[in-house]
């Protein structure tokens, strides 16, 4: 299945990140700082901070790089390079034509299958990017709602959402793993009389403190995480309304809501492309990780501009 593979070249390629910035890591801090006179393996607080930048930006920046092919992998999709109907046409020349535009490399564009009216971007940046558009879309929402759709996708693409995420989750990252390993190895440590004594730390207390910051503090990333990428879509929408006007994106909000509430369709965070795609989860008590507002928040905002 498309989505497993996705899943399980996902799975392979944060294992090889984790070695090579395993691998990396040690490098630049026992022979590339040490020949330029910078000498931190001593102060391990420090050496934690280096490792912590490291995994927690390295991770986040490489994930970047290969988003397009992670995202590839993990949809049915197919690409779209010469029109062959009128819905091709319409997609390729909307996404054309805002590329023109803003003076940017036009995306690649390309149309996944699922029957939920979606559509998302990603790329290293705005001159190398794809813009994905669900069948459900096309099938769902009006040609001027389509096309209000790929103006926000654009307009994503434009803002440099994409980087800003990254750099956002990189520093998240690393917050998460410095505090954990950093409180994990004071609980760890032995006390001043079992130093006396020749005693060792305790490495078990030590683990679980460090599994318990991961959780807790993982969530907290994801509050802010999650609040950037709603922020995100309010500014995403705004470019839509001013390419092709506000009504073409509130008439395509109020589409994909129409096809949600007659479907029941529940969108989930745990989608890994969620934080990308046009719509997702905005209700219940989960509102404050959802990564996008409530549609009727967005048309809300677009009706005041």
């Amino acid at each position: 299945m498309k989505w497993l593979k996705g899943i399980g070249l996902f799975l392979i390629a944060n294992v090889l990140i984790y070695l090579t910035l395993s691998f990396t890591a040690n490098i630049l801090i026992n022979v590339v700082l040490p020949s330029f006179g910078i000498d931190v393996r001593g102060a391990f607080s420090q050496q934690l901070l280096v490792w912590s930048l490291v995994i927690g930006f390295g991770g986040a920046f490489i994930s970047l790089l290969f988003s397009k092919q992670m995202a590839r992998a993990m949809l049915d999709c197919q690409q779209i390079t010469q029109p062959r109907s009128h819905a091709e046409q319409v997609i390729y020349g909307s996404v054309q034509e805002i590329a023109r535009r803003l003076h940017i490399t036009m995306p690649e564009v390309w149309v996944y299958d699922s029957p939920d009216p979606n559509a998302f971007a990603t790329g290293p940046s705005k001159n190398n990017s794809m813009v994905a558009v669900s069948t459900g879309l096309l099938q769902n929402l009006k040609e001027d709602e389509v096309k209000a759709v790929l103006a926000h996708e654009m307009g994503h693409v434009y803002n440099g959402d994409m980087f800003t995420t990254t750099v956002l989750a990189g520093l998240m990252n690393t917050f998460v793993h410095y505090i954990s390993n950093f409180l994990a190895n004071i609980v760890g440590q032995p006390s001043a009389q079992d130093r006396e004594e020749g005693g060792a730390g305790n490495p078990i207390l030590a683990m679980v403190v460090y599994f318990f910051l991961q959780i807790v503090l993982s969530f907290l990333a994801m509050l802010v995480v999650s609040w950037h990428s709603r922020r995100r879509e309010y500014a995403a929408d705004a470019f839509s309304a001013k390419v092709y006007g506000k009504q073409a994106m509130i008439g395509a909000l109020q589409g994909i809501d129409r096809w949600v509430n007659r479907t029941q369709f529940e969108y989930s965070n745990r989608d890994a492309l969620a934080t990308m795609k046009i719509a997702g989860k905005t209700s219940g008590v989960m509102h404050l990780f959802a990564t996008h507002p409530p549609i009727e928040a967005r048309i809300a905002a677009l009706e005041q501009l």
